[in-house]
Protein backbone atom coordinates (compact mmCIF):
# COMPACT_ATOMS: atom_id res chain seq x y z
CA UNK A 1 0.00 0.00 0.00
CA UNK A 2 1.08 3.49 -0.88
CA UNK A 3 1.90 5.80 2.35
CA UNK A 4 2.69 9.20 1.67
CA UNK A 5 3.33 12.59 4.34
CA UNK A 6 2.17 15.57 2.84
CA UNK A 7 4.00 18.81 4.78
CA UNK A 8 2.10 21.62 4.47
CA UNK A 9 2.97 24.68 5.24
CA UNK A 10 -0.05 26.08 7.20
CA UNK A 11 -2.93 26.77 4.65
CA UNK A 12 -5.21 24.36 7.04
CA UNK A 13 -8.43 25.15 4.37
CA UNK A 14 -6.16 22.86 2.17
CA UNK A 15 -5.20 20.30 3.92
CA UNK A 16 -8.34 19.76 5.36
CA UNK A 17 -9.96 19.70 2.04
CA UNK A 18 -7.62 17.14 0.80
CA UNK A 19 -8.57 15.18 4.49
CA UNK A 20 -12.16 15.00 3.47
CA UNK A 21 -11.70 14.05 0.15
CA UNK A 22 -9.07 11.20 1.10
CA UNK A 23 -11.94 10.29 3.57
CA UNK A 24 -14.27 10.01 0.91
CA UNK A 25 -12.36 7.93 -1.20
CA UNK A 26 -12.14 5.38 2.32
CA UNK A 27 -7.90 6.72 1.96
CA UNK A 28 -7.10 6.50 5.68
CA UNK A 29 -5.16 9.50 6.57
CA UNK A 30 -5.03 12.33 9.41
CA UNK A 31 -4.01 15.57 10.01
CA UNK A 32 -0.93 16.15 12.19
CA UNK A 33 -0.49 20.10 14.39
CA UNK A 34 3.60 20.89 14.67
CA UNK A 35 2.65 23.08 17.46
CA UNK A 36 6.54 23.17 17.79
CA UNK A 37 6.98 20.31 19.76
CA UNK A 38 8.42 17.74 17.49
CA UNK A 39 9.20 15.10 19.60
CA UNK A 40 5.94 14.46 20.30
CA UNK A 41 4.65 14.86 17.13
CA UNK A 42 7.21 12.78 16.26
CA UNK A 43 5.72 10.05 18.38
CA UNK A 44 2.09 11.10 17.24
CA UNK A 45 3.50 10.08 13.84
CA UNK A 46 5.65 6.92 14.39
CA UNK A 47 1.90 5.53 15.89
CA UNK A 48 -0.48 6.30 13.08
CA UNK A 49 2.28 4.52 10.38
CA UNK A 50 2.65 1.81 13.30
CA UNK A 51 -1.53 1.01 11.84
CA UNK A 52 -1.10 -0.85 8.76
CA UNK A 53 -4.14 0.29 7.45
CA UNK A 54 -2.65 4.15 7.60
CA UNK A 55 -2.09 5.84 4.14
CA UNK A 56 -1.81 9.90 4.16
CA UNK A 57 -0.56 12.16 6.80
CA UNK A 58 -0.92 15.41 6.58
CA UNK A 59 1.45 17.28 8.19
CA UNK A 60 1.48 20.92 9.18
CA UNK A 61 4.39 22.38 9.33
CA UNK A 62 6.10 26.07 8.40
CA UNK A 63 9.17 24.75 8.27
CA UNK A 64 11.22 21.22 7.25
CA UNK A 65 11.70 19.26 10.56
CA UNK A 66 14.44 16.54 10.21
CA UNK A 67 13.77 15.32 12.96
CA UNK A 68 11.21 13.43 10.82
CA UNK A 69 13.38 11.88 8.19
CA UNK A 70 13.90 8.88 10.48
CA UNK A 71 10.11 8.40 10.68
CA UNK A 72 10.22 8.53 6.80
CA UNK A 73 12.78 6.06 5.68
CA UNK A 74 11.49 3.48 8.83
CA UNK A 75 8.22 3.20 7.65
CA UNK A 76 9.06 4.00 3.79
CA UNK A 77 7.26 7.54 3.53
CA UNK A 78 7.12 8.83 0.74
CA UNK A 79 7.19 13.12 1.17
CA UNK A 80 4.92 15.24 -0.80
CA UNK A 81 5.76 18.96 -0.07
CA UNK A 82 2.89 21.20 -0.10
CA UNK A 83 1.90 24.96 -0.52
CA UNK A 84 4.19 28.01 -1.10
CA UNK A 85 7.28 26.69 -0.87
CA UNK A 86 8.31 27.40 2.59
CA UNK A 87 8.21 24.21 3.46
CA UNK A 88 10.27 22.66 0.59
CA UNK A 89 14.38 21.83 1.08
CA UNK A 90 14.89 21.68 -2.47
CA UNK A 91 13.83 20.62 -5.91
CA UNK A 92 14.60 17.69 -6.13
CA UNK A 93 11.55 16.56 -3.63
CA UNK A 94 8.38 16.24 -4.78
CA UNK A 95 5.77 18.95 -4.05
CA UNK A 96 2.85 21.18 -5.27
CA UNK A 97 3.65 25.11 -4.94
CA UNK A 98 0.53 27.39 -4.96
CA UNK A 99 2.03 30.94 -5.63
CA UNK A 100 -0.86 33.59 -6.36
CA UNK A 101 -2.36 32.45 -9.93
CA UNK A 102 0.98 30.16 -10.42
CA UNK A 103 1.23 26.36 -9.69
CA UNK A 104 4.12 24.10 -9.78
CA UNK A 105 4.18 20.43 -9.79
CA UNK A 106 7.29 19.09 -9.72
CA UNK A 107 8.62 15.01 -9.30
CA UNK A 108 5.03 13.88 -8.58
CA UNK A 109 5.99 9.74 -8.66
CA UNK A 110 3.39 8.01 -7.17
CA UNK A 111 -0.58 7.60 -7.37
CA UNK A 112 -1.79 9.37 -4.62
CA UNK A 113 0.45 12.37 -5.26
CA UNK A 114 -0.83 12.73 -8.75
CA UNK A 115 -4.68 12.09 -7.07
CA UNK A 116 -3.63 14.99 -4.35
CA UNK A 117 -2.56 17.22 -6.80
CA UNK A 118 -5.59 16.85 -9.09
CA UNK A 119 -7.42 17.66 -6.21
CA UNK A 120 -6.09 20.70 -5.06
CA UNK A 121 -5.57 22.16 -8.51
CA UNK A 122 -9.53 22.22 -8.63
CA UNK A 123 -10.14 23.92 -5.28
CA UNK A 124 -11.81 27.08 -6.05
CA UNK A 125 -12.83 28.69 -2.79
CA UNK A 126 -15.17 31.03 -3.22
CA UNK A 127 -18.87 31.94 -1.74
CA UNK A 128 -21.10 29.48 -3.79
CA UNK A 129 -24.57 27.71 -3.61
CA UNK A 130 -24.96 24.21 -4.40
CA UNK A 131 -28.91 22.34 -4.73
CA UNK A 132 -29.31 19.22 -4.41
CA UNK A 133 -32.48 17.49 -5.08
CA UNK A 134 -33.89 14.11 -5.79
CA UNK A 135 -36.20 13.57 -9.01
CA UNK A 136 -39.95 14.00 -8.28
CA UNK A 137 -41.80 10.75 -7.64
CA UNK A 138 -41.68 8.58 -10.29
CA UNK A 139 -44.14 5.73 -11.12
CA UNK A 140 -41.52 2.98 -9.98
CA UNK A 141 -41.19 5.01 -6.46
CA UNK A 142 -45.35 4.36 -6.26
CA UNK A 143 -45.60 0.82 -6.89
CA UNK A 144 -41.90 0.98 -4.24
CA UNK A 145 -39.53 -0.90 -7.59
CA UNK A 146 -35.82 -0.48 -7.81
CA UNK A 147 -34.19 1.17 -10.66
CA UNK A 148 -35.70 1.35 -13.70
CA UNK A 149 -36.05 4.36 -16.35
CA UNK A 150 -39.87 5.06 -14.95
CA UNK A 151 -42.02 8.35 -15.63
CA UNK A 152 -43.17 10.80 -12.65
CA UNK A 153 -46.11 10.58 -11.22
CA UNK A 154 -48.34 13.06 -11.39
CA UNK A 155 -47.12 14.06 -7.84
CA UNK A 156 -43.22 13.97 -9.02
CA UNK A 157 -44.32 16.54 -12.19
CA UNK A 158 -46.61 18.62 -9.77
CA UNK A 159 -42.64 18.65 -7.72
CA UNK A 160 -41.58 19.65 -11.02
CA UNK A 161 -43.63 22.65 -11.93
CA UNK A 162 -42.58 24.17 -8.13
CA UNK A 163 -38.92 23.77 -8.46
CA UNK A 164 -38.48 27.32 -10.26
CA UNK A 165 -40.60 29.31 -7.54
CA UNK A 166 -38.27 27.27 -4.86
CA UNK A 167 -35.20 28.11 -6.74
CA UNK A 168 -36.27 32.08 -6.85
CA UNK A 169 -37.76 32.45 -3.66
CA UNK A 170 -34.64 31.61 -2.52
CA UNK A 171 -32.04 33.00 -5.25
CA UNK A 172 -31.33 35.37 -7.99
CA UNK A 173 -28.51 33.96 -8.65
CA UNK A 174 -27.69 32.49 -12.36
CA UNK A 175 -27.70 28.51 -12.24
CA UNK A 176 -26.46 25.63 -13.87
CA UNK A 177 -28.44 22.16 -13.21
CA UNK A 178 -26.92 18.73 -13.48
CA UNK A 179 -28.96 15.86 -14.08
CA UNK A 180 -28.53 12.48 -14.51
CA UNK A 181 -29.51 10.51 -18.16
CA UNK A 182 -32.95 9.17 -17.00
CA UNK A 183 -36.04 10.42 -17.61
CA UNK A 184 -37.11 11.10 -14.09
CA UNK A 185 -34.34 13.41 -13.01
CA UNK A 186 -34.74 15.79 -17.14
CA UNK A 187 -38.60 15.86 -16.17
CA UNK A 188 -37.81 17.22 -12.79
CA UNK A 189 -35.64 19.99 -14.64
CA UNK A 190 -37.89 20.46 -17.85
CA UNK A 191 -39.16 23.39 -16.27
CA UNK A 192 -36.37 25.47 -14.82
CA UNK A 193 -35.39 28.21 -16.97
CA UNK A 194 -31.13 27.20 -16.81
CA UNK A 195 -29.19 25.62 -18.95
CA UNK A 196 -28.95 22.30 -18.11
CA UNK A 197 -26.23 19.57 -18.40
CA UNK A 198 -26.53 15.64 -18.00
CA UNK A 199 -24.36 13.46 -16.75
CA UNK A 200 -23.94 9.58 -17.45
CA UNK A 201 -21.97 9.30 -13.68
CA UNK A 202 -25.22 11.23 -11.39
CA UNK A 203 -26.96 7.95 -12.81
CA UNK A 204 -28.87 6.03 -9.76
CA UNK A 205 -27.16 3.06 -8.41
CA UNK A 206 -27.32 -0.02 -10.91
CA UNK A 207 -29.34 -3.00 -8.94
CA UNK A 208 -28.50 -5.22 -11.81
CA UNK A 209 -30.56 -8.46 -11.39
CA UNK A 210 -32.58 -6.75 -9.21
CA UNK A 211 -33.34 -3.95 -11.32
CA UNK A 212 -37.43 -3.53 -11.54
CA UNK A 213 -38.06 -5.67 -8.05
CA UNK A 214 -39.25 -4.64 -4.99
CA UNK A 215 -37.27 -4.79 -1.56
CA UNK A 216 -39.52 -7.80 -0.68
CA UNK A 217 -39.19 -9.52 -3.93
CA UNK A 218 -35.54 -9.21 -3.09
CA UNK A 219 -36.08 -10.50 -0.36
CA UNK A 220 -37.36 -13.87 -1.16
CA UNK A 221 -35.57 -14.35 -4.64
CA UNK A 222 -32.26 -13.26 -2.87
CA UNK A 223 -32.45 -13.87 0.90
CA UNK A 224 -28.78 -14.43 0.79
CA UNK A 225 -28.14 -11.13 -1.12
CA UNK A 226 -30.72 -8.96 0.78
CA UNK A 227 -29.21 -9.74 4.48
CA UNK A 228 -25.31 -9.14 3.13
CA UNK A 229 -26.67 -5.97 1.81
CA UNK A 230 -28.00 -4.91 5.06
CA UNK A 231 -24.89 -6.08 6.81
CA UNK A 232 -22.26 -3.73 4.59
CA UNK A 233 -24.47 -1.71 2.13
CA UNK A 234 -21.74 0.36 1.74
CA UNK A 235 -19.50 -2.59 0.15
CA UNK A 236 -22.53 -4.80 -1.25
CA UNK A 237 -22.53 -4.74 -4.89
CA UNK A 238 -25.80 -6.08 -6.56
CA UNK A 239 -25.19 -8.82 -8.94
CA UNK A 240 -24.40 -7.86 -12.21
CA UNK A 241 -24.77 -4.30 -10.94
CA UNK A 242 -22.92 -1.90 -8.39
CA UNK A 243 -22.30 -0.94 -4.72
CA UNK A 244 -22.24 2.35 -3.26
CA UNK A 245 -17.98 2.26 -3.01
CA UNK A 246 -18.33 1.93 -7.20
CA UNK A 247 -20.61 5.23 -7.03
CA UNK A 248 -17.83 6.75 -5.44
CA UNK A 249 -15.27 6.07 -8.27
CA UNK A 250 -17.51 7.33 -10.84
CA UNK A 251 -18.59 10.51 -9.05
CA UNK A 252 -14.91 11.42 -8.53
CA UNK A 253 -14.80 13.63 -12.06
CA UNK A 254 -17.88 15.06 -10.73
CA UNK A 255 -16.56 16.44 -7.16
CA UNK A 256 -13.44 17.67 -9.40
CA UNK A 257 -16.05 20.14 -11.14
CA UNK A 258 -17.79 20.69 -8.49
CA UNK A 259 -14.91 21.98 -6.60
CA UNK A 260 -14.46 24.21 -10.03
CA UNK A 261 -17.81 25.69 -10.31
CA UNK A 262 -20.01 28.50 -9.05
CA UNK A 263 -23.84 28.18 -8.29
CA UNK A 264 -24.87 23.95 -9.12
CA UNK A 265 -28.17 22.58 -8.93
CA UNK A 266 -27.88 18.57 -8.81
CA UNK A 267 -30.99 16.61 -9.57
CA UNK A 268 -30.14 12.89 -9.34
CA UNK A 269 -30.89 10.10 -7.29
CA UNK A 270 -31.15 8.75 -4.24
CA UNK A 271 -27.88 6.60 -3.80
CA UNK A 272 -25.94 9.34 -5.80
CA UNK A 273 -26.97 12.23 -3.41
CA UNK A 274 -26.47 10.22 -0.16
CA UNK A 275 -22.61 9.82 -1.75
CA UNK A 276 -22.65 13.82 -2.78
CA UNK A 277 -23.89 14.63 0.75
CA UNK A 278 -21.50 12.66 2.25
CA UNK A 279 -18.36 14.48 0.42
CA UNK A 280 -19.44 17.92 1.61
CA UNK A 281 -20.63 16.95 5.30
CA UNK A 282 -17.93 14.57 6.02
CA UNK A 283 -20.66 11.39 7.02
CA UNK A 284 -18.13 7.92 7.05
CA UNK A 285 -18.94 5.64 4.27
CA UNK A 286 -20.23 3.31 6.69
CA UNK A 287 -23.28 5.76 8.05
CA UNK A 288 -23.89 7.72 4.40
CA UNK A 289 -26.05 4.33 2.51
CA UNK A 290 -28.55 4.53 5.48
CA UNK A 291 -29.26 8.71 5.14
CA UNK A 292 -32.48 9.25 4.72
CA UNK A 293 -33.08 11.80 1.54
CA UNK A 294 -36.45 12.29 1.37
CA UNK A 295 -38.41 13.01 -2.27
CA UNK A 296 -39.81 16.75 -2.85
CA UNK A 297 -37.01 18.48 -0.90
CA UNK A 298 -34.31 20.82 -1.82
CA UNK A 299 -31.55 20.50 -0.04
CA UNK A 300 -28.71 23.77 0.17
CA UNK A 301 -25.50 23.34 0.77
CA UNK A 302 -23.26 26.60 0.85
CA UNK A 303 -19.40 25.41 1.46
CA UNK A 304 -17.31 27.80 3.81
CA UNK A 305 -13.82 27.31 4.44
CA UNK A 306 -14.08 24.82 7.32
CA UNK A 307 -17.47 23.85 7.40
CA UNK A 308 -20.83 23.88 5.06
CA UNK A 309 -24.09 25.17 5.85
CA UNK A 310 -27.08 22.96 5.18
CA UNK A 311 -30.70 24.33 4.38
CA UNK A 312 -33.64 22.30 3.76
CA UNK A 313 -36.27 23.41 1.42
CA UNK A 314 -39.09 21.87 1.74
CA UNK A 315 -42.34 21.57 -1.51
CA UNK A 316 -44.75 20.44 0.85
CA UNK A 317 -45.64 18.00 -2.03
CA UNK A 318 -46.86 14.38 -0.61
CA UNK A 319 -44.79 11.25 -1.70
CA UNK A 320 -43.88 8.36 -1.04
CA UNK A 321 -41.43 6.77 1.17
CA UNK A 322 -38.69 5.00 -0.31
CA UNK A 323 -36.43 4.64 2.80
CA UNK A 324 -35.52 1.05 3.55
CA UNK A 325 -34.54 0.52 7.23
CA UNK A 326 -32.09 -2.12 8.01
CA UNK A 327 -33.46 -5.34 8.47
CA UNK A 328 -36.59 -5.22 7.20
CA UNK A 329 -37.72 -5.19 3.42
CA UNK A 330 -40.80 -2.69 3.88
CA UNK A 331 -40.43 0.98 3.10
CA UNK A 332 -40.93 3.85 5.52
CA UNK A 333 -38.87 5.19 8.86
CA UNK A 334 -39.18 3.45 12.26
CA UNK A 335 -38.70 5.14 15.72
CA UNK A 336 -36.94 2.13 16.74
CA UNK A 337 -34.36 1.68 14.00
CA UNK A 338 -31.19 0.97 14.57
CA UNK A 339 -29.90 2.77 11.90
CA UNK A 340 -31.87 5.93 13.12
CA UNK A 341 -28.44 7.76 13.86
CA UNK A 342 -27.11 7.49 10.12
CA UNK A 343 -30.91 8.00 8.93
CA UNK A 344 -31.27 11.70 10.37
CA UNK A 345 -27.93 13.08 9.41
CA UNK A 346 -29.97 15.07 6.97
CA UNK A 347 -33.22 15.17 8.98
CA UNK A 348 -32.13 16.90 12.01
CA UNK A 349 -30.19 19.39 9.62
Amino acid sequence: MERICVVSDGNEYVSQKVIRYLAWLSIKSKFFENNGDSEKTASELIEWYSDESASVAILNSKNYIEDYKPIFKEYGIQVFFMGSGKTSPGDDNSFIHFNGSDIIINQITSHLQSRISYFTLNLKPRPRTIYLSRHGESMFNVTGQLGGDADLSPRGFAYAKKLPELIKADTDAELTVWTSTLKRTGQTASYLPYRKLEWKALDELDAGQCDGLTYQQVEEQFPEDFRARDENKFEYRYRGGESYRDIIIRLEPIIMELERQENIMIITHQAVLRCLYAYFMNVPQEESPWMSIPLHTLIKLEPGAYETKVTKIKANIPAVSTYKEKGTSQLGESATSSSSKSRDLINNC
